[in-house]
């Protein structure tokens, strides 16, 4: 899957799926595309990723509580 880094733009390839969707962490291990090679693995914060399309990630991804209201 594919992510957009908010503060450049850069497509990013998410390479641990669980990380992405498990709301109790807060990083997740991607491979940016910016240029004609793939880059190395690295962690970066969910909140700074949203689809290529511009839309933000599921809350139930990034909160584990999102279901909780206080």
């Amino acid at each position: 899957m594919f992510l957009r880094n908010v503060s450049n733009g850069d497509l990013a390839q998410v390479l641990k799926q669980g990380e992405l969707t498990d709301p109790n962490s807060t990083s997740v291990t991607v491979r940016y595309h910016a240029g004609e090679e793939a880059g190395d693995p690295v962690s970066v914060e969910k909140s700074g990723l949203v689809f290529p399309s511009g839309e933000a990630l599921p809350k139930c991804w990034l909160d584990a509580h999102y279901r909780v209201s206080f």
